[in-house]
């Protein structure tokens, strides 16, 4: 089934995330070479991409997971978590309707 990993982070961010993000990517990687991976990124703070100095308010993964407490102990591992960069996460069982 798929799950929705949501989380929030604190406020200014960036430096506690830019420190880990590598591992952060490598765990996503993972979850993309299985083709479990349907999207994953973060929420710039501004209006654009590339949101610089601004950072962050949190990140989204929507990913396949053999149940609820598989997905809830992925996202309780999490490098941005663990460094303080995520202040909350929340994982719910997610249902993809479109595309």
């Amino acid at each position: 089934m798929l799950y929705a990993v949501i989380s929030q982070d604190i406020e200014n961010s960036l430096e506690k995330r830019m420190a880990v993000r590598p591992a952060h990517i490598e765990r996503l990687n993972i979850l993309k070479n299985e083709g479990r991976l349907i999207l994953a990124g973060p929420h710039p703070a501004i209006d654009n991409n590339e949101p610089g100095e601004a950072g962050f308010t949190g990140s989204l993964v929507v990913a396949e997971f053999d149940s609820l407490a598989d997905a809830q102990a992925w996202a309780d591992a999490d490098p941005y978590l663990a460094s303080g960069a995520y202040e909350s996460v929340v994982v719910k069982p997610f249902k993809k309707v479109l595309p």
